[in-house]
């Protein structure tokens, strides 16, 4: 089991995969932490600095104080423990010891863990032993499961809150109406008050889906030529989930599901279990409101199946769950209910972390299109679906840039988002003028990178002009993945 900081270990007998610089930055919190980690990166501050098999690093750092701070890193988790104030997780100092290993091993060396790390690490690895088992006792029918939740209560409860979403539907049906008939020139004059009002309307009706989408209307007036097309189309998709919860009941599962999940409802990982080696694609942060958002790719290698990790943080702390991208894993996901059904819970994780060198199978730009059109047809409200592309070249166009097919004559424009980022410069360096394999999400605002491959050793692992599909008999290509964001 994956576990993070705060949890239990991962019970591991083989040796932890060494991570790489760019793996570890993938980890920091946010730009600042990152900044610092690099500072702390090399030799000249750390001091008694050592690593075990299992995956433990630890050192001290010099700071400003007259103690230095004790540091050390559980890979198998990733977990943290320093002595230092920060409430940023990683904090810097674990960042710049895990690029200090990743640079340099020979200044991490092979010792036994002093006493205050070995305490730590002694106590996540016992309390792991506890857990792993419970595990083995709960399979074998020796604890007994713990009592079912009042059925009839839950129910009446669910009833409620289905009338409340109800009336808040209603009320923003209303309010869609006034704007059209009233004409979109409006939206422009009242600004954020008139929707942040509405949004606050949804939250009380406990419709949290509903409100979020109501927000980014807000913000469409402001944003350039076209603004009353795009308020347009999205208060048409707001009227159409509007429509979709009012006749729930007579919509197949899986959709009824999406719907569900679009109004703000959860519900847990339920799906069939699929274990199979992960590939980490890519994983970053996003601010929503007061908590971070970390999102984590993975793309199995025998299921061909593409899978989101999505995990939150309090402000000003990373959430917990990590992977490096680029390392392959052997676990096992849970899917959660929804037509795509791309969001996944990590369950069980046999064995450490490994550096492989795969990537995923790659599509042609027009395949790419069409697995997002294929996609819409279930989940309507889709921004975006992830692909890999291959044998691509970015290429600057009238309008920015776009990702051309090598041999053909289709391409797709770099999303706006990508254009104030590194990621594109990254991509142009990365390519200097040859194909790539580049993952990343292909929406109707064009195509964010999110990590890439190098065409040595060619090409992207084959595919079709179609969605990816497992590809057992292609050998994975050596090469290191190259995070774009």
């Amino acid at each position: 089991m994956l576990l993070t900081d705060g949890g239990e270990p991962l019970r591991t007998a083989a040796p932890a995969a060494r991570w790489t610089v760019e793996q570890v930055l993938a980890l920091a919190p946010d730009d600042a932490s990152r900044k610092a980690g690099n500072k702390l990166g090399s030799a000249g501050p750390w001091s008694d600095t050592g690593r075990d098999g299992p995956g433990a690093v630890w050192g001290l750092c010099r700071g400003s104080g007259s103690k230095p701070y004790r540091t050390v890193v559980d890979t198998t988790g990733p977990a943290y423990k320093c002595s230092c104030p920060s409430r940023k997780f990683p904090c810097k100092h674990a960042l710049g010891l895990l690029l200090l290993r990743a640079s340099d091993e020979a200044a991490v060396p092979v010792a036994d863990p002093p006493g205050w790390a070995g305490e730590w690490l002694e106590g996540r690895r016992r309390r792991a032993d506890e857990v792993a088992s419970a595990e083995e006792q709960a399979e074998g029918g020796e604890v007994p499961a713990a009592g079912p939740a009042d059925p009839v209560a839950a129910l009446r409860r669910a009833e409620r809150r289905a009338e409340r979403i109800g009336g808040g539907v209603q009320e923003l049906e209303q309010r869609l109406t006034d704007l059209v008939r009233g004409g979109l020139a409006a939206a422009e004059q009242s600004g954020y008050g008139l929707w942040d009002e509405t949004a606050a309307r949804m939250v009380d009706a406990q419709a949290p889906g509903l409100a979020g989408r109501v927000r980014e209307l807000g913000a469409i007036p402001a944003s350039g030529p076209g603004w009353p097309v795009r308020l347009l189309e999205e208060c048409a998709l707001l009227h159409l989930l509007d429509t979709a919860w009012q006749g729930i009941d007579g919509l197949p599962g899986p959709l009824a599901a999406t719907v569900r999940t679009r109004v703000g409802l959860t519900a847990p990982a339920a799906g069939p279990p699929v274990r199979d080696h992960w590939l980490v694609l890519a994983q970053y942060d996003t601010p929503e409101g007061k908590i971070v958002a970390r999102r984590i790719w993975l793309y199995g290698r025998e299921s061909g199946r593409t899978a989101l990790l999505l995990s939150f943080g309090a402000a000003g702390r990373s959430p917990g769950q990590a992977l490096p991208v680029g390392v392959t894993l052997d676990a096992e996901l849970t899917p959660y209910p929804g037509s795509g059904q791309l969001r996944a819970e990590l369950r069980t994780q046999f064995g450490t972390p490994e550096q492989t060198g795969a990537r995923p199978p790659g599509v042609t730009v027009t395949g790419a299109v069409a697995a997002y059109g294929r996609a819409l047809a279930d989940d309507p409200w889709l921004d975006s679906w992830p692909v890999t592309l291959r044998d691509v070249i970015p290429v600057p166009s009238a309008q920015g840039w776009q990702l051309a097919d090598a041999e053909g004559d289709a391409a797709l424009p770099v999303a706006q988002a990508a254009l104030s980022r590194p990621a594109l410069w990254k991509l142009v360096a990365l390519s200097g003028g040859g194909p790539l394999t580049v993952f990343g999400a292909c929406g109707h605002r064009g195509f964010d990178p999110l990590a890439a491959w190098p065409a040595a050793g060619g090409g992207g692992g084959g595919g079709t002009d179609s969605a990816p599909a497992p590809a057992p008999h292609t050998a994975p290509v050596a090469a290191e993945t190259v995070p774009l964001i």
